[in-house]
């Protein structure tokens, strides 16, 4: 046993004997030091895989920059155009504001006894049958129970019919419980005008006790009569047909309103109007 460990230790030995020997010849031929050659071949492929790496590092610190950048400047964008929609907004209702005003200007140039309360929707209730809303003025500004609402060209709206300090509540002339007596402006014809008529997606109002005989025609108007709740004059509607009632003696016709409630926005209250104002 101890001759083997013994001839194994001088084979090896011998071997590193040879292996010196080898290096040094070869050191002294490439004028190099084996060992510094030995690192660089193995440090040479690492440094090419560590700059590939830092290379491929610094494209994607580049690549987060510019998409942090872009989502900035995306966000920055996007603030903008909704200042700028809110402006257009502003702008837009400031001018239907005007022209409002503009035309209720002209409505007083000819009625010089209305004085009036203008007041914005802040809500609306309606059904088939029923229409409501509520504007953002009431007793603190002149406003009263059984006041007429109409638009700023004199069309009716419906009347004051629930009042608080700072809010009322509208009743149209879409709602089924209000009638309002009315003429037909160009034969003279009189009759009552109620809402609640509804045909498809419409909404219309209709003229009722007109005489059977009574020639009716599409697109005559319709006013108001006056009375001690509605001036003389102000417009209701426009009539698109016309029919006997079920009793075979009287006629009604069926009216488009005068007032867009799609889009209507602002109303005026009469508060004060002379009761002989034609």
């Amino acid at each position: 046993m101890r001759h083997l460990i013994s001839t194994k230790v001088k084979v090896i030995l011998i071997l590193a004997v040879l292996l010196a020997a080898g290096l040094t010849i070869f050191s002294g031929v490439s004028n190099q030091n084996i060992f510094s050659n030995v690192t660089q071949s193995v440090l040479t492929p690492l440094r090419s895989g560590v700059n590939s790496m830092a290379e491929q590092a610094e494209k994607y610190y580049g690549y987060m920059f510019a998409y942090e950048s872009l989502v900035a400047e995306n966000a920055e964008l996007k603030s903008q155009l909704a200042q700028m929609q809110d402006e257009a907004r502003l702008a837009d209702s400031v001018e239907r504001e005007n022209q409002r005003l503009r035309a209720l200007l002209a409505l007083n140039t000819v009625h010089e006894d209305y004085k009036e309360v203008d007041a914005y929707i802040i809500s609306r209730s309606s059904t088939d049958w029923t229409s409501t809303f509520t504007v953002n003025r009431g007793s603190d500004s002149g406003i009263a129970v059984d006041m007429c609402a109409i638009t700023e060209n004199g069309e009716v709206i419906g009347l004051v019919t629930e009042v608080g300090s700072n809010y009322a509540v509208i009743k149209t002339v879409l709602d089924s419980t209000l009638e309002i007596s009315a003429i037909i402006s160009e034969s003279g014809y009189n009759g009552m005008v109620s809402g609640g008529y509804a045909q498809g997606m419409g909404h219309f109002l209709q003229m009722d006790y007109l005489p059977s005989s009574a020639i009716i025609k599409n697109k005559d108007q319709v006013v108001t009569s006056g009375s001690t709740v509605y001036p003389r004059g102000l417009i209701l509607g426009h009539v698109i047909d016309a029919d006997f009632d079920d009793t075979g003696v009287a006629k009604y016709a069926i009216l488009r309103p005068a007032a867009d409630f799609d889009v209507l926005e602002q109303v005026f209250i009469l508060t004060e109007y002379t009761t002989n104002a034609e």
